[in-house]
């Protein structure tokens, strides 16, 4: 039997196509049944997990002919959409080009293509032409998904190894390319991650990870035209909660291997000409204990936790590297997070986050007492914005470049004299369409959260559109793992600012926005604060006028859709519509099952739930347990079949369970893309698409079509 689907009465439900719920398959199942705690869950849709079965794939096939026939009749819609959002893009680009030993390097893009074109000329040779290092479209033809993930080219230009996934499961192959003959090499390894060679040009570390858990746990020496099969293992990371990743100092001179969880790190050295070498331990992990190390001169500069939250900066002796060695540069603050440090030969960089904004500034080396006197720091001039490090792989320079854009202000290139302090704008993101700055307004205000803490909120608007509250109102979330929510430009924004949306961005905690007190105040046994922050942040936009409390639309992936499954449970009335991203909402199923990729490492986010009180606290707000009967906003509910993040059966599960709770007549969708991964598409255009998608059923649900 099938199950019609509600639907708003704007959208009309075509009675050919409708969503299979449990009723036909899981009629010859039995549940899954977990006891835990004095606890029994119950999960009736664990048979979705089955990815290999036919049924499944059926079902999730049935799924998408449902929300492509409730969306048909916005069609025009997209089209007009996709539209106008190529038309905001220069199809055909070229990126600023990055020295790097004799050589400029740089992408560029092509109108029609879906996919970069990774380039270089010789540095010395202004005339020289332009040789093509990786055509992504070449890699990508009679392939449904392309993403490039390691790209490192060898001290002397010759070699570049690179790694492609071609599923979207994360799941990269490495291939050796010879940069001078064109040839792709018939040596290749599955499953890398990082990548890094040494000085002597043929010999490389990779990574691999873990079959069944995607953990980057062993590394591995290969020396280019030997067998695979031959290649040395290094070090292999036993620890569950640990991955490595393999890098190299700026300077060149040492190779660093790296192991980290969630809450501490290790790292390892070797000196980049000796590969053959006994790699070497900076400090032994402690609980909670980060460090990060680069190196000048003989001296290892470490980023580190180890006297408060929000990181300093030391120094120790690469011969005494160890904690007992180490001897203050900058200071802990406890009122500004230390996030980087990009270390030179004559000057090193801050990047600092204070107030829930990025700040940057430059120290000398020109002499001794100059040494922790910043040269600069430089501005930036809009009450919400990102700022970031650009690409310097040269350690002996006195140009330094970052990146900067606002909500308003396109992505924009910039090098900084570090002699002269002057900041030499490079390139500005092209917005072709039209695109006039001065008509868009953007704003920072802060919502006093249930305890009294201010949540900042960055919102942009098209001023000649703003209403007095009676806007439809955008609101993103996320708010985990530490990670601050960026503010930057993004061009497929003016569709929905050109007709009269106002976008906030909430950054609440167990972010990283305010520092490192603001992640560890919105995770673990504090993960609500994160539901009740973006809660309050909707309130007091609606309460000042930003946008109309009958059209407000909601939008998160992954943690973020954690983040839109535990609000839409907790405040279904405050939401018109809901639109979530791979979203992580079956938290205590997968929690408890550590054969799952990601789980063991995140118990230091989420909790363990083997542990009595974090289990009852997670079960607490966990979106798929805790679905209810009545009311809820309309949902687009997007996934990826090959997603190794957050596994496509999570939302799959969470919207067979909540068609037969809700008591709406609003739309319920469920979108499965068959070819991709957890970021969705990997072509441009393709991507694109899927935008239009998205805010078409938007535009559609809050009547601002």
């Amino acid at each position: 039997m099938l199950i019609a689907m509600s639907t708003p009465e704007s959208m009309s439900t075509p009675e050919s196509v409708t969503p299979q719920t449990n009723s036909t398959p899981v009629a010859r199942r039995e549940p899954k049944q977990t006891l835990l705690h004095g606890h029994t869950l119950m999960d009736d849709y664990a048979w979705l997990r089955e990815k290999s079965s036919p049924e499944v794939i059926a079902y999730l096939e049935a799924e998408n002919a449902y929300s492509a026939a409730v969306m048909k009749e916005t069609e025009p819609l997209q089209k007009e959409l996709y539209e106008e959002m190529v038309g905001h893009i220069k199809e055909t680009d070229v990126s600023v080009p990055f020295p790097d030993r004799g050589y400029l390097y740089y992408t560029r893009t092509e109108q029609g293509r879906q996919y970069p074109i990774y380039c270089r000329k010789s540095r010395e040779l202004a005339e020289d032409a332009e040789q093509i290092i990786l055509d992504v479209n070449y890699l990508a033809e009679n392939e449904d998904f392309m993403s490039v993930g390691a790209f490192s080219v060898s001290d002397d230009g010759g070699l570049l190894a690179y790694s492609t996934d071609t599923t979207g499961f994360r799941q990269y192959t490495l291939r050796v390319k010879d940069l001078r003959s064109g040839e792709t090499l018939s040596e290749h390894v599955e499953r890398v991650g990082s990548v890094v060679w040494a000085s002597d040009n043929r010999t490389l570390f990779y990574s691999v990870e873990d079959e069944e858990q995607k953990r980057q746990f062993q590394l591995y020496r290969h020396v280019v035209g030997t067998s695979h099969a031959e290649d040395a293992l290094v070090f292999e990371e036993k620890d569950e909660r640990f991955n490595l990743g393999a890098g190299r100092t700026r300077d060149g001179k040492y190779l660093i291997l790296a192991s980290g969880s969630h809450t501490a790190c290790e790292e390892q050295f070797l000196s980049a000409s000796t590969p053959e070498g006994r790699w070497t331990l900076i400090q032994p992990r402690e609980n909670d204990l980060e460090y990060y190390a680069d190196h000048r001169n003989g001296t290892f500069y470490l980023r580190t936790n180890d006297a408060g939250r929000n990181f300093r900066l030391v120094t120790a002796p690469v011969e005494q590297s160890g904690r007992e060695h180490w001897s203050e540069m900058l200071p802990h603050r406890l009122d500004v997070m230390l996030e980087e440090v990009d270390l030179f030969g004559s000057f090193y960089t801050a990047w600092e986050r204070k107030d829930g904004l990025p700040q940057l500034r430059v120290f000398s080396f020109a002499d001794a007492s100059s040494a922790t006197r910043a040269v600069k720091e430089i501005s930036f001039p809009e009450p919400a914005y990102s700022a970031f490090p650009s690409t310097n792989r040269e350690f002996d320079t006195a140009k330094y470049r970052y990146s900067y854009q606002s909500l308003v202000s396109p992505s924009s290139v910039f090098e900084y004299d570090v002699v002269s302090g002057e900041s030499t704008l490079l390139k500005q993101q092209e917005v072709p369409g039209g695109f006039d700055r001065s008509l868009y307004q953007s704003e920072r205000i802060f919502a006093k959260a249930d305890d009294g803490i201010g949540v900042p909120v960055s919102i942009v608007y098209r001023k000649d559109k703003k209403g007095d509250g009676t806007n439809p109102l955008w609101i993103y979330g996320y708010g985990s793992y530490g990670y601050s929510l960026p503010i930057g430009f993004n061009s497929n924004r003016l569709t929905l600012l050109d007709r009269g949306f106002v976008l906030a961005y909430a950054h609440i905690r167990g972010g990283g926005d305010m520092g490192k007190p603001w992640h560890d105040a919105g995770r673990l046994m504090q993960k609500r604060n994160t539901f009740t922050d973006f809660i309050v942040v909707t309130e007091e936009l609606i309460a000042n006028g930003y946008g109309d409390a009958t059209r407000v639309a909601i939008e998160g992936g992954s943690a973020g859709g954690l983040l839109m499954g535990a609000v839409a449970n907790m405040r279904p009335d405050l939401f018109r519509a809901v639109v979530s991203h791979v979203p992580f909402v079956d938290v205590m199923n997968t929690m408890l099952d550590a054969s799952l990729p990601l789980t063991v490492p995140e118990y230091e986010e989420w909790g363990n739930p083997n542990e009595q009180a974090a289990f009852e606290y997670m079960l607490g707000y966990s979106p798929y347990e805790n679905l209810h009967p009545g009311a809820y906003p309309a949902m687009m509910v997007k996934t990826s079949l090959n997603d190794s993040q957050v596994m496509y059966w999570e939302p799959a599960k969470y919207v067979a369970k909540l068609r037969t709770l809700k008591s709406d007549g609003r739309a319920l969708l469920l979108h499965t893309n068959m070819s991709a991964g957890h970021g969705g598409a990997s072509g441009r255009y393709d991507y694109l698409k899927e935008i239009a998608f998205d805010y078409a059923f938007l535009l559609w649900e809050l009547g601002a079509v």
